[in-house]
C-alpha cells in the first residue's frame, strides 16, 4: 500500500498535526502498538482527561509550554518547561492546568507503577554526533528503566545544536517496537523531511512545526530539518531496551 501511496495518503495515515488547540485535548489513536499520541492546551480552564482513560494504559507527559501544572489523583505536579511526568495504569483524576501546553503519549499497560516526575535535569542524558556529520544532539532519557519504571512505554527529548540538522543517520528500525517523533521547536517557515518506508523503497513527509510521525516497525525514521529543532521520541513493544535497534546502512536506501 505504502508503495502506491501518495504524498496526501501517507499524511493521512502517518502525521498527526493540529496537537495544539487552546483549551482543548486532541488525541490520536493508532492501531501501530495501540499508541495515542496528543497534546493538551489549557488557557482559561484546567483540562482533565476521562476518568477511565488510564484503567488499562500508562502515559507520559512532557511540557512544551510555559510552565503548568498537572494534579494525579490529588497529587499536584509543577511541571517547568521541557520537565516530563510518567503517569501509572489506574490513576483516575488527571487534570492539566494552564499554562503549560502538554504534550502527551499513551501505550497500553500490563503492571501499575508509581506516578513520577522528571524534571528535565533528572533526565539520563547523552551527547550523540558531532558537527562534521551535521548531527550534533543531546538525547534527555526520560521514560527509561534507569530513570522512571513502566510498563512498556519509552519517552524522551532530542535537542539538535545550532548548524546539526539530521536527527539520526544513518537511519534505524525496530522489529520489536514502534516509535512516534513529535517535531517542534521549528520556526514558521521551518521544515523537517522525514523519512520513512522500507529501505528499499523509502518515502518521506514534510513535517512542520508540532506535529507527529508514527513510524510502524517496518519503517526507517530519520529526518532532516532546514535549520535546528528538537523531537519528542516516545516507544512502545516487546521491550524497553533503547539500544535494540535495527541499523540501515547508508548505501541501502533507495
Amino acid at each position: 500500500m505504502v508503495v502506491g501511496a501518495t504524498a496526501a495518503d501517507l499524511r493521512r495515515y502517518y502525521l498527526l498535526t493540529d496537537l495544539f488547540v487552546a483549551d482543548e485535548i486532541r488525541l490520536s489513536y493508532s492501531h501501530v502498538e495501540r499508541l495515542i499520541a496528543g497534546g493538551i492546551t489549557p488557557v482559561l480552564a484546567p483540562l482533565a482527561l476521562p476518568a477511565d482513560f488510564l484503567a488499562r494504559r500508562e502515559l507520559g507527559v512532557i511540557n512544551i509550554g510555559a510552565a503548568g501544572k498537572v494534579t494525579v489523583d490529588g497529587q499536584v505536579h509543577v511541571l517547568q518547561p521541557r520537565d516530563g511526568l510518567y503517569v501509572g495504569l489506574g490513576s483516575k483524576e488527571v487534570v492539566f492546568e494552564p499554562a503549560g501546553r502538554f504534550y502527551l503519549v499513551s501505550a497500553p499497560a500490563h503492571a501499575r507503577y508509581d506516578t513520577v516526575k522528571i524534571a528535565v535535569d533528572q533526565a539520563k542524558s547523552l551527547t550523540l554526533g558531532s558537527q562534521a556529520t551535521a548531527n550534533q544532539r543531546t538525547v534527555h532519557q526520560y521514560i527509561h528503566p534507569q530513570i522512571c519504571r513502566s510498563s512498556q512505554l519509552l519517552l524522551g527529548l532530542t535537542a539538535l545544536e545550532v548548524g546539526s540538522v539530521w536527527n539520526t543517520m544513518p537511519p534505524h528500525r525496530h522489529e520489536r517496537r514502534s516509535e512516534i517523533y513529535f517535531y517542534f521547536d521549528l520556526q514558521p517557515d521551518a521544515r523537517v523531511f522525514h523519512f520513512m518506508g522500507e529501505p528499499h523503497e523509502t518515502r518521506h513527509l514534510v513535517v512542520a512545526n508540532e506535529q507527529a510521525v508514527i513510524a510502524p516497525p517496518w519503517s526507517i525514521h530519520m529526518g532532516a530539518g532546514t535549520s535546528r529543532y528538537s523531537f519528542i521520541w516516545s516507544m512502545a513493544g516487546d521491550n524497553q531496551d533503547y539500544t535494540d535497534m535495527d541499523a540501515v546502512s547508508t548505501p541501502r536506501l533507495l
